[in-house]
């Protein structure tokens, strides 16, 4: 995908960034994810949170520090990991939303949760904002922490 700077970006360029953005993730590319984003691009996935004995670590940040390893650390832990898009919706502002199921099978730990060699898919709304560059500069995503706990067999009673 070649990039220009002084080219007009309509919503149809932007919602094929996202497609290339979910082409990458399924080939498990993660350096490539990166590169579909501006340097200092904006990540967070609100759902997303481990709890330790002295902290919690949550998913919010930038895509080269928070999401490359979220994303690297993912795709260890479900080697199989999947996505499939469902929808794309994008404007001429370069805002993104994507519906798209995320699954696979737990090989290594993720998080709290010990591998079991069992199986999720769960769907997810992803929020992305493009610039005039043709990169993302935000990605925010959102789905159900608790119905992949459960799909997993992780029970958590606090």
């Amino acid at each position: 995908m070649t990039i220009t700077a002084a080219q007009t970006r309509t919503a149809v360029d932007y919602a094929a960034v996202v497609s290339e953005f979910f082409d990458r993730y399924r080939a498990h590319d993660v350096p490539g994810m990166a590169d579909l984003c501006t340097i200092n691009a904006d990540f967070s996935y609100p759902p997303f949170e481990v709890w330790g004995k002295q902290r919690v670590l949550r998913a919010d940040g930038k895509v080269g520090t928070v999401g490359r390893a979220i994303w690297a650390g993912f795709i260890q832990a479900f080697p199989n990991l999947t996505n499939v898009v469902h929808t794309v919706e994008a404007n001429d502002e370069g805002d993104v939303v994507a519906q798209v199921d995320i699954g696979g099978t737990q090989q290594q730990p993720w998080g709290l949760i010990t591998p079991a060699g069992k199986t999720f898919s769960e769907p997810h709304l992803f929020l992305f904002k493009g610039e005039p560059s043709g990169l993302i500069s935000s990605i925010t995503g959102y789905w159900n922490n608790a119905g992949i706990s459960q799909q997993l067999g992780h029970l958590e009673v606090d």
